[in-house]
């Protein structure tokens, strides 16, 4: 089991990353709790989360804008297998005196078994009135028409799926800047597929 708690409070033009990933365990449980206080932060909030079997992984964000003028960009991408479960619950407020804030939240999981389970909960509250905000959460399986693609191309249907695993995930490990830690990820990446082997072999 894994629980951690990150707790980041932004003062004037500060800017801050966090890159959050997950390749499963009986129970991993993040806690990041954000704050702007003083204007012009910048915070950028990428996760992925990998899991099979009957693991567990939770991610629990707070992003709170107290101060003016800052912006938050958060991604979090799940992937799950087996009989695993998953949890998203992203919460981010908007304060009175936070104008001119620019807040964006996405929550995007993939299901790779149908006993697969996640429960992806995105919260928005805005107290402000000149804010650019949005978030949006989605949950489904491979597009069936992309492996019937890749399939038409001569790749068989595990590699095919493989493929489009790898490619979802991909999204997130490459928004990481520090080129030896992305090529890292990206080899943890195709050596633990949720889902069977061949991961590495097809790619």
């Amino acid at each position: 089991s894994h629980i951690a708690t990150m707790t980041v409070h932004q003062d004037r033009d500060s800017s801050f990353s966090s890159h959050s990933i997950s390749f499963g365990g009986n129970l991993v449980r993040n806690y990041v709790h954000t704050l702007f206080r003083a204007p012009g932060g910048s915070l950028i909030l990428n996760g992925l989360y990998m899991t099979s079997g009957t693991q567990q992984a939770d991610n629990y964000t707070r992003i709170d804008h107290v101060a003016p003028a800052c912006t938050s960009v958060e991604l979090y991408r799940g992937i799950l297998g087996g009989k695993s479960r998953g949890v998203f619950n992203g919460n981010i407020y908007v304060r009175k005196d936070a104008q001119k804030t620019v807040a964006r939240q996405t929550n995007k999981n993939l299901l790779l078994s149908k006993e697969a389970f996640v429960d992806s909960t995105p919260g928005l509250e805005i107290l402000a009135d000149d804010v650019k905000c949005n978030h949006s959460s989605t949950i489904g399986q491979l597009d069936e028409n992309a492996v019937f693609y890749l399939r038409s191309r001569g790749i068989d249907e595990e590699a095919a799926r493989n493929i489009l695993t790898y490619a979802f995930a991909a999204d997130v490990v490459n928004q990481v800047k520090v080129a030896p830690v992305r090529i890292k990820l990206d080899q943890l990446i195709v050596s633990r597929p949720p889902r069977g082997a061949g991961l590495g072999e097809t790619l």
